[in-house]
């Protein structure tokens, strides 16, 4: 397949604000998922219970995640596109960890100094300082929160990108990336189950089956979305979309087990709806068919949803034990949010983006191009 001759507009190589709205969506039903449907410990009570009417919406919380790794495959290919290594690594380092250190800092803070008990992950100093490391999996320590699941898939992520970054960002290298992902992905999900392999657990880690489909469709949203729409990675979103299907409706069904529908009130039909959405509003924005004009709001919910995603545990664990017994649950789960809210604006303004800035290299002026075929005439005033 030949690809396009050039970006269908410039809009790929920028911000988009309509990711940000989504992304603190995203985070919004994380958020809810685990204040209305998963702190057991944390309310003292089933959430389900305490909260009837928003519990089987709630529930859908639990792809919130999924809503965040398809806009990651589609963020992360437009960020390495035309760039070294190096400077996607840079750029990776800076955007994940100062915030989740701070959160890292605040969670072993609330356990060791205050003596929280709901979700103590009874980790001894050296597993917290491998925490720090973001690879606690890969070395069997337990996450220090249990948000930071899925930050281990995204650094599975980055290392395939980077892979990819080694061999050339083109348009035909990123079809064929995708399909041997997505294909190995289906195998690994699927062989053992038809056929009763038993597969190398390593290669399930790396491939990651139940993950893999959200980020190839963002990663081909983004090429309709820079190039226009062509049938192979239309084709992907589609194949994409299936995989999806199957690997939402195991994670709810996994939930329903282990707490009971009554806990987990969610249908599998509304599971299917909601996947679905997800993959329209992301084709929406690969074909511009839902656009933002960028504003000071919009950025600051982008940058909120990151330290949100981090600490919203943090102040539940911190206040809903406090508060339960003097407010009704609902004005606590309120009072929780508006919490999390301003804790992780501040977190954002006060904290990450300053150390971002402070981390970002330093740009050097730059030699006109002209200067490289016409060095005397560019030495001219």
């Amino acid at each position: 397949m030949h690809a396009p001759s050039r970006p269908r507009h410039a809009r790929g190589d920028g911000r988009l604000a309509e990711l940000d709205l989504l992304r603190f969506v995203a985070a919004l039903a994380v958020l809810s998922f685990h204040y209305f449907i998963a702190f057991n410990s944390v309310w003292g009570a089933r959430p389900a219970e305490l909260f009837p009417l928003l519990a089987p919406v709630a529930g859908l919380g639990i792809l919130g995640v999924e809503l965040f790794f398809v806009i990651s495959g589609f963020v992360i290919l437009m960020t390495v596109w035309g760039k070294g290594l190096g400077g996607f690594a840079r750029s990776r380092l800076v955007r994940l960890y100062p915030a989740y250190w701070l959160s890292l800092a605040a969670t072993a803070g609330l356990y060791g100094l205050l003596g929280a008990k709901p979700g103590d992950p009874k980790l001894s100093v050296g597993e917290y300082l491998v925490n720090a490391t973001m690879a606690q999996r890969a070395f069997g320590v337990t996450d220090a929160s249990g948000v930071y699941w899925s930050l281990w898939a995204e650094l599975r992520f980055y290392l395939l990108m980077a892979v990819l970054v080694l061999i050339g960002v083109t348009y035909n290298r990123v079809l064929a990336f995708m399909g041997v992902w997505l294909a190995a992905a289906a195998a690994v999900e699927w062989l053992p189950i038809l056929y009763d392999v038993q597969l190398p657990k390593l290669l399930g880690e790396i491939v990651m089956p139940r993950y893999a489909p959200y980020f190839v469709a963002g990663m081909a949203l983004f090429l309709i979305h820079r190039y226009g729409s062509a049938l192979l990675p239309w084709l992907f979103t589609v194949a994409a979309w299936a995989l999806s299907l199957h690997s939402a409706l195991e994670r709810v069904h996994g939930r329903i087990k282990a707490v009971g529908f009554k806990n987990m009130p969610v249908t599998d039909t509304a599971v299917i709806v909601t996947v679905t959405l997800i993959f329209l509003a992301m084709a929406l924005v690969a074909l511009g068919l839902i656009r933002m004009p960028s504003s000071r709001v919009l950025t600051a919910l982008g940058g909120t949803t990151y330290p949100l995603y981090l600490f919203h545990s943090i102040v539940a664990i911190a206040l809903i034990p406090v508060l339960t017994g003097h407010l009704p649950p609902w004005l606590t789960a309120l009072v929780v949010t508006l919490a999390a809210l301003i804790l992780s604006y501040v977190v954002y303004s006060c904290a990450e983006r300053p150390i971002q800035q402070l981390l970002k290299p330093r740009r050097t002026p730059q030699t006109p191009p002209e200067a490289f075929i016409h060095p005397q005439k560019a030495a001219v005033p």
